[in-house]
């Protein structure tokens, strides 16, 4: 009997601990903009889009790059063979690395969603590149089809 009621104070002095560090930590008024989290899952549900658009965005850049170029037309046609494979990886390879970045960012993303702080973007090339489709929609922006290969605006 001693013991029932040893465990049920002990259980008792824990919940009232849980409770008490939960109004502690809890925030009032949150004014959270949640920026960090919505360019984590932009890039996550995105990423897909850059990766099948590869071929065709990373062809065209390479191509106009080729076009406008002012180099011999040896040097033109010698580098026609290897030029849209280093293209097309290069844009594939950002890709991939544009949906690795919003994994990292999602978990910070989270943690930051209650309080009134932001991060950085740990892969910005997304916001700065240009692209295919780039729609605002409220505050979501649907960017896809990136250009990695074209100057940083």
């Amino acid at each position: 009997m001693i013991r029932a009621r040893h465990i049920a104070l002990r259980h008792s002095v824990l919940l009232a601990a849980v409770l008490a560090l939960g109004i502690v930590v809890a925030p009032g008024v949150s004014h959270a903009r949640g920026k960090t989290l919505a360019r984590s899952m932009q890039n996550l549900i995105l990423f897909p889009f850059d990766l099948a658009l590869s071929p065709y965005v990373g062809g065209k850049a390479v191509f106009l790059a080729w076009k406008d170029s002012d180099d011999t037309k040896a040097v033109k046609y010698g580098y026609a063979p290897f030029a849209p494979i280093w293209g097309i990886s290069v844009q594939a390879g950002a890709s991939i690395i544009r949906g690795v970045a919003g994994a990292l960012e999602l978990l910070p993303g989270l943690v930051l969603l209650p309080f009134d702080a932001e991060m950085d973007p740990l892969y910005d090339l997304p916001e700065t590149q240009p692209a295919l489709v780039d729609q605002e929609a409220g505050p979501v922006r649907f960017k896809f089809g990136i250009d990695y290969l074209a100057p940083s605006e």
